[in-house]
C-alpha cells in the first residue's frame, strides 16, 4: 500500500471491516475520519479507536469529495461515495499490502465453509495459511501476519469496492439471485461477482462450478486458466468426483486422491465445496494429497444445516444461515424426513414463489416469522398448513407441536436476519435456545 502520511481518509461504517480499515490506516499515518450513522451506544469496539481517529457518529456521512481516499464497509452502496475521488474497500487495501498470494472465494453459498476448508488444507499441506474477509475476520488482520498463502472470502458487497484486486485463485462457486435489492437485478449482482476475475492473468486460476452457468461465464471472463468442477460430472480440465476419490484433471492427465475422510460422516462440508477448497490448494502450488487430511475432523461453521437436538424422533436443524431461497432450497430438498419448516425475514428482492412450490412437495407445514410472512404464505396459497409466529421462539414451539416422529423441524429463513436480529448468527443462536427450553419445557432432550 502506498505511502498513507499526511491523507484525508474517510472510513462509511464501523462494523468489524470499517473498524479494522480505521485502525490500520491510522497506524499508518493517514488522517482518519471514521463515520457511522449509527448512535455510539449501539458500535462495538469504539473505545480501540479513540484518540486514533476522528469519529462522527449519529449523524449524516461527511462529504464523501473533500477527503484523499474513501473506505467503505461492505454495507454502504456505492451511491453513498459516488462523489469519492477514489474509493478503495478493506478488501482490495489488504490485497495491496499483503506479499503473498491469495486465494478468494466468492459464491451465493457456501463461501465460509470452503473458505474455511481451503485454509484448513493448506495448513496440512504444511504451509501457513489463514482464512479472513467476509467470513467475520476483516482481510487487514492479516497484513504482517506469517504467511504463505492468505484466504479471503469476498462477497459481492466487498468486490464493488476493488480495483487492482487479483487472487492467484478466484472461486465461483455458485451464482443464484440474491442482494436484488442492492444490485437492481440478477445481472448486477453477476457483474459485482465478476470483479473477482477482472485483473487475473498468466497463470492466475478461476475455479467455477461446471454445473452452474452463471458462474462458468465469470470464469471465462478471466485471463487466466479456467478449471471447473462437478460432483455430478466428469469434466476435462478441474475436478470431479469418481468413486469415493476425487479426480484432479488436466486434459490426459489424472490424479486421484483419496477422501476417506467423508465416508460416513453426518457433518461433512459439500462435495462441490471440497472439489473447489482442493482445486484452489493446487492452483497456489500445495500437495493435495496432502491438502485432503485436513478433511480429518473437519465440521462446517454452525447455523449451517447444523443439528442441534433430536427429541422424540424429531431433529430440529438450525440453518439460520440460509439468507436466500437457493440455500433454503438445498435445505429443503436434503432434508432427510418431512419438514416442517419455519421461514421468513427481510427479503432482499428475490422472487420466493419457486421455493414455495418446493416447501409444498417437501414440507408437513409452514411457520412463519418476520416482514416476509405475508409474502411466503401467499406463494404457498393455501396449498399447506401455515402458520405465523410472533418471535423464533414462538416459531419453535409451534412447529415442535406440529412435528411428528421422523420430522425435521428446520430453520431456514430464505431471507435476511436484520428485520428482527442484528445478524444470522444471532437468529441461529436464539434457534438454539428456543429448541432447548422448549425440550425442558416437556421432559425432552438433545
Amino acid at each position: 500500500m502506498q505511502n498513507l502520511s499526511g491523507q484525508r481518509v474517510l472510513v462509511l461504517g464501523l462494523g468489524r471491516s470499517g473498524r479494522s480499515a480505521a485502525h490500520f490506516l491510522a497506524a499508518r499515518g493517514a488522517e482518519v475520519v471514521a463515520a457511522d450513522e449509527r448512535a455510539p451506544g449501539t458500535i462495538d469496539g469504539l473505545d480501540a479507536l479513540r484518540g486514533h481517529v476522528e469519529l462522527r457518529l449519529g449523524e449524516p456521512f461527511p462529504d464523501p469529495a473533500a477527503f484523499d481516499l474513501v473506505v467503505p464497509s461492505p454495507g454502504v452502496p456505492a451511491a453513498r461515495f459516488a462523489s469519492a475521488r477514489r474509493a478503495l474497500g478493506d478488501v482490495e487495501i489488504a490485497f495491496r499490502s499483503l506479499a503473498v498470494p491469495v486465494v478468494a472465494i466468492t459464491g451465493t453459498n457456501g463461501k465460509t465453509t470452503t473458505t474455511e476448508l481451503c485454509a484448513r488444507m493448506l495448513v496440512a499441506a504444511g504451509l501457513r495459511a489463514e482464512a479472513a474477509g467476509n467470513i467475520g475476520r476483516p482481510a487487514l488482520e492479516l497484513v504482517g501476519r506469517p504467511l504463505d498463502v492468505a484466504v479471503l472470502e469476498v462477497s459481492s458487497f466487498q468486490l464493488e469496492a476493488v480495483d487492482a484486486f487479483r487472487p492467484r485463485a478466484a472461486v465461483i462457486l455458485n451464482v443464484t439471485p440474491d442482494h436484488l435489492d442492492r444490485h437492481g437485478d440478477f445481472a448486477g449482482y453477476v457483474a459485482a461477482k465478476a470483479r473477482i476475475v477482472a485483473r487475473q492473468q498468466g497463470d492466475d486460476v478461476a475455479i467455477a462450478c461446471a454445473d452452474d452457468a452463471a458462474a462458468r461465464g465469470i470464469a471465462e471472463r478471466s485471463r487466466g486458466r479456467r478449471w471447473l468442477f462437478s460432483a455430478r460430472h466428469a469434466v476435462e480440465r478441474g475436478a470431479c468426483w469418481d468413486s469415493g476419490c476425487a479426480a484432479l484433471r488436466d486434459g490426459a492427465e489424472t490424479q486421484r486422491v483419496a477422501l476417506d475422510a467423508l465416508a460416513g460422516a453426518e457433518s461433512a462440508p459439500p462435495l462441490d465445496d471440497v472439489l473447489a477448497a482442493l482445486l484452489a490448494c493446487r492452483a497456489v502450488g500445495a500437495d493435495v494429497a496432502k491438502a485432503a487430511t485436513g478433511l480429518l475432523g473437519f465440521a462446517p461453521p454452525p447455523h449451517r444445516r447444523e443439528v442441534v437436538a433430536r427429541s422424540g424422533g424429531i431433529a430440529f436443524v438450525n440453518d439460520s444461515k440460509a439468507t436466500n431461497p437457493d440455500a433454503a432450497r438445498l435445505a429443503l430438498e436434503s432434508a432427510a424426513g418431512a419438514v416442517v419448516w419455519i421461514a421468513g425475514g427481510r427479503n432482499k428482492g428475490v422472487d420466493l414463489r419457486p421455493l414455495a412450490d418446493l416447501a409444498v412437495t417437501r414440507a408437513r407445514a409452514v411457520v412463519l416469522i418476520g416482514e416476509a410472512s405475508e409474502a411466503i404464505e401467499t406463494a404457498i396459497a393455501g396449498r399447506l398448513p401455515v402458520r405465523r409466529a410472533a418471535s423464533i421462539e414462538d416459531a419453535v414451539a409451534i412447529a415442535g407441536e406440529v412435528a411428528r416422529a421422523g420430522d425435521v423441524v428446520l430453520l431456514s429463513p430464505a431471507c435476511a436476519s436484520f428485520d428482527q436480529f442484528r445478524n444470522y448468527e444471532e437468529r441461529g443462536a436464539r434457534f438454539r435456545d428456543a429448541v432447548q427450553a422448549w425440550l425442558a419445557t416437556r421432559g425432552g432432550h438433545a
